[in-house]
């Protein structure tokens, strides 16, 4: 998940919550508002009720015509005035109507309110000229019950609505956040080997994408220095190295050549020239992983056939290893032309899956090695099967790592390049290298390369 998208949830998500928080507070507040209103109003008519029943006022027909006057008829209310009878009386009370809970509450503390399912209860203790009095009223479903029913269902619906809404305004915030760093991107994707020159546009202030900027163009300087180094060293080594070493093979074929050398000086000058013929074969290998790291515009790229290619290395294999033995398996061959095309460089494809098939057949002392060409998906699969001596597990970690080799190779000459020029080269063409292998029963090479149209997506 991109961090836009990461940024745009959180900011949502917070936002939201806010948003819920702050909607409960209105509801919970509206509610605890409401109810104490409520009882307030149930409060006054028991005050009234007192005074009409209990007879604390003189003119209780003017109390009773203001109570009409002023106080609204409550939905379903009513009123109970109950005498308190003594602790022999007291199964009264518990058989009247009115909650226990309430009854309880009012003879310890005076005063009570009580719920129950719909209908509101408030009541006082009273005592006039020596006897006790309960003075309760109650009333029903309260027209703000629907009112808060209501508000509830506005604040749910505007809550789902301002996830909506958050989420918008966060997408747009978040891309307008962002896209400096989506401008730095274009930029960097941009820079290759070719324009390693090039450098991302200063920007105003401070900041940290300032400061980013400014670190990718110190690297950038970083790069473009070794680059050029290696490019020089790949420039000049071929001809510095090479033209001493074409010297001293020349003068020793010329030693050998003359007439009246020892058995001793013949031997030491044969060692000399296949020593050379080692440390060229070496030399070459080196320069081809060297320029195998390049940027792949580096190289002449062109639409390569696969199939026809390892047709050239089954050649180039035949001519340098007469005794070996290649079967070409094209079962599962591509039927359109296009899913055996793949874009690279000739040369370089044809050196990497030439070692991997060198190596098949010199590392299963010339028994038959099968070449197989499948499709899968965007990939072409070339595969290398062999029935060698095969590569110890604990060592297949290593086996692409330059100048490595496997401990069980000591009976054959190699120099440990050839896998990881290879995996270079196979690398520059954007493809990978797995290995199904076992000691002693042979190895799988799975190469796969995505074809043409695949790399020009």
């Amino acid at each position: 998940m991109k961090i836009q998208t990461r940024a745009t949830l959180l900011f949502s998500a917070l936002t939201s919550l806010v948003i819920l928080v702050f909607s409960g507070f209105i509801y919970f507040f509206t509610n605890h508002y409401a109810f104490e209103d409520f009882y307030q109003r149930l409060e006054t008519r028991v005050n009234i009720a007192s005074d009409l029943h209990l007879n604390f006022t003189r003119d209780a027909a003017l109390v009773r015509q203001m109570r009409q006057a002023y106080l609204e008829k409550l939905p379903a209310e009513r009123e109970y005035l109950l005498e308190v009878p003594d602790q022999s009386g007291q199964e009264k009370l518990k058989n009247s109507h009115l909650p226990q809970p309430l009854i309880t509450d009012i003879l310890q503390n005076g005063k009570g309110r009580y719920r129950e399912d719909h209908t509101f209860y408030v009541g006082q203790l009273q005592k006039v000229k020596g006897k006790a009095y309960l003075v309760v009223v109650s009333a029903q479903d309260p027209y703000w019950l629907d009112e808060l029913n209501r508000l509830s269902k506005i604040l749910l619906i505007g809550f789902i609505l301002s996830i909506g809404v958050v989420y918008v305004i966060g997408l747009r915030f978040t891309r307008h956040t962002f896209k400096p760093v989506r401008d730095m991107i274009r930029e960097v994707r941009g820079i290759s080997v070719e324009n390693l020159n090039q450098r991302l546009p200063p920007r105003k202030g401070n900041d940290e994408l300032a400061e980013l900027e400014q670190t990718f163009n110190d690297m950038l300087t970083r790069l473009e220095t070794a680059f050029e180094t290696q490019n020089n060293f790949v420039s000049n080594a071929s001809h510095e190295l090479r033209t001493p070493l074409t010297i001293i093979k020349g003068e020793a074929e010329l030693t050998l050549a003359s007439e009246g050398l020892s058995a001793t000086q013949r031997k030491a000058l044969e060692v000399i020239l296949h020593e050379a013929d080692v440390l060229k074969d070496i030399l070459t290998s080196l320069l081809g992983m060297a320029q195998s790291g390049f940027d792949g515009k580096k190289q002449n790229w062109e639409v390569v056939r696969i199939d026809e290619l390892l047709w050239l290395v089954k050649e180039s294999t035949d001519q340098l290893y007469p005794e070996s033995n290649i079967r070409m398996d094209f079962s599962q061959l591509p039927t359109e032309e296009a899913q055996l095309q793949v874009l690279g460089n000739i040369n370089l494809l044809k050196l990497a899956i030439s070692n991997i098939v060198m190596n098949a057949c010199k590392y299963s002392n010339n028994q038959e090695v099968v070449i197989g060409l499948q499709s899968e998906k965007d990939m072409l699969v070339i595969v290398v099967q062999d029935k060698g001596i095969g590569i110890p597990e604990q060592e297949l970690s290593y086996i692409f790592v330059p100048f490595f080799r496997a401990s069980n190779t000591s009976n054959f000459e190699g120099h440990g390049v050839g896998l990881p020029l290879s995996l270079n080269i196979i690398r520059l063409h954007k493809g990978s290298i797995g290995i199904n292998t076992r000691e002693g029963a042979g190895t799988e090479i799975r190469v796969l390369l995505p074809t043409a149209q695949a790399s020009l997506v």
